[in-house]
Protein backbone atom coordinates (compact mmCIF):
# COMPACT_ATOMS: atom_id res chain seq x y z
CA UNK A 1 0.00 0.00 0.00
CA UNK A 2 2.71 2.62 1.22
CA UNK A 3 5.22 1.10 -2.25
CA UNK A 4 2.64 2.90 -4.84
CA UNK A 5 2.83 6.56 -2.35
CA UNK A 6 6.58 6.04 -2.07
CA UNK A 7 7.10 5.54 -5.70
CA UNK A 8 5.08 9.09 -6.94
CA UNK A 9 6.71 10.86 -4.82
CA UNK A 10 10.13 9.97 -5.88
CA UNK A 11 8.82 11.06 -9.28
CA UNK A 12 7.16 14.05 -7.96
CA UNK A 13 10.33 14.95 -6.50
CA UNK A 14 12.37 14.31 -9.01
CA UNK A 15 10.02 16.54 -11.91
CA UNK A 16 10.34 18.95 -9.85
CA UNK A 17 14.66 19.19 -9.77
CA UNK A 18 13.51 18.74 -13.46
CA UNK A 19 11.52 21.95 -13.27
CA UNK A 20 14.55 23.68 -11.33
CA UNK A 21 16.89 22.81 -13.61
CA UNK A 22 15.07 23.78 -16.68
CA UNK A 23 14.12 27.05 -14.63
CA UNK A 24 17.91 27.98 -14.08
CA UNK A 25 19.48 27.28 -17.35
CA UNK A 26 16.53 29.74 -18.75
CA UNK A 27 17.69 32.40 -16.72
CA UNK A 28 21.32 32.04 -17.40
CA UNK A 29 20.16 32.07 -21.12
CA UNK A 30 18.45 34.94 -20.74
CA UNK A 31 21.05 37.06 -18.93
CA UNK A 32 23.44 35.58 -21.81
CA UNK A 33 21.43 37.07 -24.31
CA UNK A 34 20.86 40.13 -22.64
CA UNK A 35 24.49 40.40 -22.52
CA UNK A 36 25.16 39.92 -26.38
CA UNK A 37 22.79 42.83 -26.69
CA UNK A 38 24.08 45.50 -24.69
CA UNK A 39 27.68 44.72 -25.91
CA UNK A 40 26.58 45.34 -29.51
CA UNK A 41 25.09 48.69 -28.31
CA UNK A 42 27.69 49.74 -26.71
CA UNK A 43 30.02 48.88 -29.36
CA UNK A 44 31.70 45.79 -27.94
CA UNK A 45 30.57 43.27 -30.54
CA UNK A 46 32.18 42.32 -33.50
CA UNK A 47 30.96 45.13 -35.14
CA UNK A 48 32.23 47.61 -32.58
CA UNK A 49 34.54 50.17 -34.22
CA UNK A 50 37.87 50.71 -33.21
CA UNK A 51 39.20 52.56 -30.12
CA UNK A 52 41.84 55.01 -30.98
CA UNK A 53 45.16 53.87 -29.86
CA UNK A 54 45.63 56.48 -26.97
CA UNK A 55 42.14 55.71 -25.81
CA UNK A 56 42.00 54.08 -22.28
CA UNK A 57 39.21 54.24 -19.44
CA UNK A 58 40.42 56.92 -17.20
CA UNK A 59 41.27 59.05 -20.21
CA UNK A 60 37.44 59.33 -21.57
CA UNK A 61 36.17 59.26 -18.07
CA UNK A 62 34.08 62.05 -16.46
CA UNK A 63 35.56 64.72 -15.39
CA UNK A 64 33.13 67.49 -15.78
CA UNK A 65 32.25 70.19 -12.98
CA UNK A 66 28.62 68.75 -12.64
CA UNK A 67 27.45 64.88 -12.22
CA UNK A 68 24.32 63.51 -12.39
CA UNK A 69 22.45 59.95 -12.23
CA UNK A 70 19.60 60.06 -13.90
CA UNK A 71 16.64 57.57 -13.56
CA UNK A 72 16.16 54.96 -16.65
CA UNK A 73 13.65 52.88 -14.51
CA UNK A 74 13.47 52.47 -10.93
CA UNK A 75 10.37 51.36 -8.19
CA UNK A 76 9.86 54.76 -6.30
CA UNK A 77 11.30 56.89 -8.76
CA UNK A 78 10.04 59.00 -11.74
CA UNK A 79 12.05 57.94 -14.79
CA UNK A 80 13.52 60.97 -15.81
CA UNK A 81 14.46 62.25 -12.10
CA UNK A 82 17.90 63.59 -11.95
CA UNK A 83 20.35 63.02 -8.89
CA UNK A 84 23.33 65.31 -8.48
CA UNK A 85 25.81 63.51 -7.38
CA UNK A 86 29.03 65.66 -7.89
CA UNK A 87 29.62 65.88 -3.78
CA UNK A 88 29.40 61.78 -4.11
CA UNK A 89 26.09 59.40 -3.34
CA UNK A 90 25.70 56.31 -1.82
CA UNK A 91 22.93 53.96 -3.58
CA UNK A 92 20.54 51.17 -1.68
CA UNK A 93 17.56 50.31 0.33
CA UNK A 94 19.02 51.97 3.91
CA UNK A 95 20.03 55.25 5.17
CA UNK A 96 21.79 56.49 2.06
CA UNK A 97 21.69 59.84 -0.80
CA UNK A 98 19.50 57.57 -3.49
CA UNK A 99 17.51 55.44 -2.20
CA UNK A 100 16.24 52.46 -4.08
CA UNK A 101 13.05 50.59 -3.40
CA UNK A 102 14.14 46.88 -5.00
CA UNK A 103 14.30 43.76 -3.38
CA UNK A 104 17.76 43.03 -4.99
CA UNK A 105 19.39 46.04 -3.48
CA UNK A 106 21.25 45.76 -0.24
CA UNK A 107 21.10 48.92 2.36
CA UNK A 108 24.15 50.55 1.58
CA UNK A 109 24.57 49.02 -2.21
CA UNK A 110 26.99 50.93 -4.14
CA UNK A 111 28.62 54.43 -4.10
CA UNK A 112 29.63 57.26 -6.60
CA UNK A 113 32.03 59.43 -6.15
CA UNK A 114 34.66 61.58 -7.10
CA UNK A 115 38.72 60.54 -6.82
CA UNK A 116 40.81 63.27 -8.31
CA UNK A 117 39.08 64.50 -11.80
CA UNK A 118 37.38 61.24 -12.01
CA UNK A 119 34.13 59.95 -11.11
CA UNK A 120 33.75 56.74 -10.15
CA UNK A 121 31.56 54.26 -9.04
CA UNK A 122 31.82 51.33 -6.25
CA UNK A 123 30.21 48.42 -4.88
CA UNK A 124 29.73 48.09 -0.94
CA UNK A 125 30.03 44.47 -1.17
CA UNK A 126 26.28 44.08 -2.24
CA UNK A 127 24.95 40.64 -2.17
CA UNK A 128 23.49 40.84 -5.80
CA UNK A 129 26.24 42.85 -7.34
CA UNK A 130 26.47 46.36 -8.98
CA UNK A 131 26.55 45.87 -13.14
CA UNK A 132 28.54 48.87 -15.16
CA UNK A 133 26.86 48.52 -18.70
CA UNK A 134 25.55 45.15 -17.90
CA UNK A 135 28.99 43.89 -16.90
CA UNK A 136 29.50 42.91 -12.88
CA UNK A 137 32.05 45.72 -11.19
CA UNK A 138 35.04 43.83 -9.22
CA UNK A 139 36.23 47.29 -8.01
CA UNK A 140 36.02 50.84 -8.62
CA UNK A 141 35.62 52.02 -12.54
CA UNK A 142 35.66 55.20 -13.88
CA UNK A 143 32.19 56.53 -15.04
CA UNK A 144 31.63 58.05 -18.84
CA UNK A 145 29.06 59.95 -20.32
CA UNK A 146 26.51 57.57 -21.01
CA UNK A 147 27.34 54.36 -18.78
CA UNK A 148 24.31 52.56 -17.28
CA UNK A 149 24.14 51.11 -14.08
CA UNK A 150 21.83 48.45 -12.73
CA UNK A 151 21.06 47.47 -9.45
CA UNK A 152 18.65 45.08 -9.45
CA UNK A 153 16.00 45.53 -11.66
CA UNK A 154 16.79 49.37 -11.04
CA UNK A 155 18.31 51.31 -14.02
CA UNK A 156 20.18 54.45 -13.84
CA UNK A 157 22.26 56.81 -16.40
CA UNK A 158 25.46 58.56 -15.30
CA UNK A 159 25.82 62.54 -17.18
CA UNK A 160 28.40 64.85 -17.20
Amino acid sequence: MLEPVSVGLKFGFVAVLYLFLLWVARSALKDLRRSAQTADERGIGPQAAPLAPEATGIHQAATGDQVMLVVERAAGHQSGSRYDVTGGATLGRGDVEIVIEDAFASSRHARVERQGGVTVIEDLGSTNGTYLNEDLLRGPQPLHPGDRIRIGDSVFTFHA
